[in-house]
């Protein structure tokens, strides 16, 4: 578990929740963000529950708590009158462990009916299978719990991304070796998250740039394949590795929309409240409804990257049967003809294999070399005209 109380010019980790439920020591200008692993919010949910009542006056319904505590929810968004709650899938840590190989169609309203007893813990994932950068498609949500004043995300155990983001909150508002701040009061509030909202959009935007340095990964192994597919001389047996391939790629089309639905549908509810009367909050506003777009446009990058890795591996396959299929007639026409060629040979040989008494040149002293320059001249002339037509030209 790791507490932050953020305000506009600095940023303080806290060791635990409890303090901060006493009236006052939250200061009136900053706001918390709660992050937890799945474990820790499961363990620790009545503890959780009394500190957004002190804080913002409300709880997390049961529903919602069942949501942040499954691991097989695709990336949705739902509300309240009071909290807004984002459930976004990340790329799994490699190094971490294995995550969910299998999400059904990808779909979900998120509001399905919670199981009899919705804190068991869940079943382990079966890791997936086929090369490195396949695994990597491999996801796990992340749920965002935004109030007014609090963050609340429960993460995967191993908390790459949380970590990755709270050493960057860290250095933003530290001060640097000679004890001076690192940037001005009005630099630093630019580079510290305004509000739970800002800070949420900021950390989703780094899981979406975990799928843009993904898709350089993919492109390389699949350009590999691609050369081996085209090269006439290769013979490629990797197909499971490309089936996988493709698989992984309509997966990870899937959970790109489902993202894409969950943005837009956050952006709508942005749309529908009603107008900030200060300036102040009129800005912070806008300044969300950017990063907000900023977001949608960086997964509409990711799905339109993810089409045309899908595009490209299609168009390899076909590609490669094309290639074979030129390649068989290449040899079909050579065969072809070889048999042209040798089909009069065979004839005159017939004709002279034949058990007649008197057959011309049968008796004759040079007869049989006769018929072997016959055939000879017959040869080289039916190759002459068939290369003159290409039926023997080399092709490359």
């Amino acid at each position: 578990m790791r507490i932050f109380e953020i305000s506009r010019t600095q940023v303080s980790e806290h060791a635990a929740l409890a303090p901060l439920a006493v009236p006052g020591a939250c200061g009136a200008g900053g706001y918390l963000w709660i992050s937890l692993t799945r474990e820790e919010f499961r363990a620790s949910l009545a503890e959780v529950q009394q500190i957004l009542q002190a804080l913002c006056l409300t709880q997390l319904v049961d529903l919602h708590v069942a949501d942040l505590l499954n691991d097989q929810l695709p990336s949705h968004y739902d509300y309240t009158s009071q909290y807004d709650v984002l459930v976004f899938r990340r790329l799994a840590n490699g190094q971490g462990q294995p995550a969910l190989a299998n999400l059904g169609n990808g779909k979900g309203t998120g509001n399905e009916t919670p199981p009899a007893t919705p804190l068991a813990p869940p079943t382990p994932p079966t890791p997936r299978s086929g090369p490195p950068v396949l695994r990597r498609v491999d996801t796990r949500p992340v749920g965002f719990a935004v109030f007014d004043r609090v963050l609340l995300s429960v993460h995967p155990e191993d908390g790459a991304v949380r970590d990755a983001f709270a050493t960057r909150l860290l250095a933003a508002a530290s001060p640097d070796d000679r004890g001076a701040p690192a940037l001005d009061v009005r630099a630093t509030s630019a580079r510290l998250p305004a509000s739970p909202s800002d800070l949420m959009l900021r950390v989703i935007n780094q899981i979406v740039d975990g799928y843009l340095d993904l898709r350089r990964e993919l492109t390389k192994q699949l350009d590999h394949w691609q050369t081996e597919l085209i090269d006439p001389r290769s013979r490629f047996t990797n197909w499971g590795a490309l089936m996988e391939a493709r698989q992984s790629l309509h997966h990870l089309d899937e959970i790109c929309e489902d993202q894409r639905a969950a943005m837009q549908d956050w952006i709508d509810s942005l749309e529908t409240l009603p107008v900030p009367k200060g300036e102040t909050e009129l800005r912070e506003r806008e300044l969300i409804m950017i990063r907000s777009r900023d977001v949608l446009e960086h997964i509409e990058r990711v799905v339109h990257h993810v089409h045309r890795l899908e595009q490209n591996a299609e168009t390899a396959v076909q590609m490669h049967f094309s290639v074979q299929g030129h390649r068989a007639n290449d040899i079909m026409r050579v065969l072809t003809v070889l048999t042209a060629v040798f089909l009069p040979l065979n004839l005159i040989a017939g004709i002279f294999g034949m058990n007649f008494e008197f057959i011309p040149l049968v008796h004759k002293a040079d007869g049989f070399w006769i018929a072997m320059t016959s055939m000879l001249v017959i040869a080289v002339l039916l190759v002459l005209i068939f290369w003159r037509k290409r039926y023997l030209a080399r092709t490359r």
